[in-house]
C-alpha cells in the first residue's frame, strides 16, 4: 500500500526538498509514495520537474497551491507568513480520501525505511511526534510547558516529523481555535506553528523515539552520552530513520561542518545526477 507524504514550502526550499525526496526513494526500495506538496507561488515548470522526479522513482506528486481565502482570517506577525499554517490545517487542504499522512520538513535526510513509523497505530491521537531528548531537555521542556500552558503534555514536540491522523483531525482541529490562539499569544510565540501545535494538541500527540524518528543532527555527542555510548555513528546509520538538520547551520551550505554534512552532500550529488538524467 502506498504511503502518503506531506511537504509544505515555498520555492526557496525546492533544492533541499528534492534532496530529502531522493533519500526517501533510495532508502525505501519497493515502496510507493504519494507526495502531497502544499506550496506558495512555486512556478509551474518547477512543479512539473518535481512531478517528473517523483515519477522517475516510482512515486506520484499532487501539488496543492494554497488559496488565499482558506487563510483570509489568519493573523500573521513578525517575519512569518500564512505558510506557517499549512501543516496545522492540512485537514482543510488535503483530499478527504487521505486518512493518514506523514509530514516531513525539507531539511531532513531519510536513511532507513519509514514503514515502521507509517504503520504505527496511533489510535485516537491527532499526531505522533518526537520530543528532542538530551542533557538539558528536561529543563527546556519544563520552560516550554510553562510558556505554553500545556503542563499535561509529555514534553515539547518537534514538528519536523509528524505522523498525522487526518480522520481524527478533521473532527477535532478547528481553524478558528488556531487563529484565536495565535492572535492572543503572538507576543509569546517563538516558533509559531510548532508552539501552537504543542499548546493546543500536545496532550493529543503520541511520543516516538527521537533518536529513530527525528534525530537532531546537531547533537550527536548528546545522543552518544545519554545512551551510554550505544548510539554511535554505526548505530545511527543502521537504526535512525530521519536525520533532521535543525537550526540555522544547514548542511547544503558550503560552510557546513556538521558531522553529517558529508552524508548530506552525497545525497545532494545523487539528486543532481538524477536531475541531469531527467533534463536530457
Amino acid at each position: 500500500m502506498a504511503m502518503n507524504i506531506l511537504v509544505t514550502l515555498d520555492k526557496n526550499y525546492l533544492p533541499p526538498l528534492r534532496t530529502m525526496m531522493q533519500s526517501l526513494f533510495l532508502n525505501n526500495p519497493g515502496e510507493t509514495f504519494e507526495i502531497y506538496m502544499v506550496h506558495t507561488d512555486i512556478p509551474e515548470n518547477d512543479v512539473a520537474l518535481l512531478a517528473k522526479f517523483c515519477a522517475h522513482h516510482g512515486g506520484a506528486l499532487t501539488a496543492i497551491a494554497a488559496k488565499g481565502e482558506t487563510f483570509a482570517d489568519a493573523p500573521v506577525f513578525r517575519h512569518y507568513t500564512k505558510a506557517m499554517y499549512y501543516r496545522l490545517l492540512a485537514n482543510k487542504l488535503l483530499p478527504n480520501s487521505v486518512d493518514k499522512i506523514l509530514y516531513l520538513d525539507p531539511d531532513i535526510l531519510v536513511i532507513n525505511p519509514v514503514r515502521p513509523l507509517y504503520d504505527l497505530d496511533i489510535g485516537d491521537f491527532l499526531y505522533a511526534g518526537a520530543i528532542h531528548t538530551g542533557i538539558t531537555s528536561g529543563v527546556t521542556d519544563f520552560i516550554n510547558k510553562l510558556r505554553l500552558g500545556n503542563e499535561d503534555a509529555e514534553g515539547y514536540y518537534n514538528s519536523g516529523v509528524l505522523l498525522m491522523n487526518m480522520e481524527r483531525q478533521r473532527r477535532e482541529i478547528d481553524s478558528e481555535e488556531i487563529f484565536d490562539f495565535m492572535e492572543k499569544h503572538k507576543d509569546e510565540l517563538v516558533l509559531p506553528d510548532q508552539d501552537v501545535m504543542n499548546a493546543l494538541y500536545g496532550v493529543k500527540t503520541m511520543s516516538v523515539d527521537d533518536s529513530l524518528y527525528n534525530y537532531d543532527a546537531r547533537y550527536y555527542g548528546s545522543y552518544l552520552l545519554t545512551s551510554g555510548g550505544e548510539k554511535d555513528l554505526d548505530w545511527v546509520m543502521h537504526n535512525t530513520v530521519f536525520l533532521h538538520f535543525c537550526g540555522s547551520e544547514k548542511p547544503w551550505k558550503k560552510s557546513a561542518n556538521n558531522r553529517f554534512a558529508s552524508l548530506y552532500k552525497h545525497y545532494m550529488n545523487l539528486t543532481a545526477r538524477t536531475l541531469e538524467v531527467l533534463s536530457r
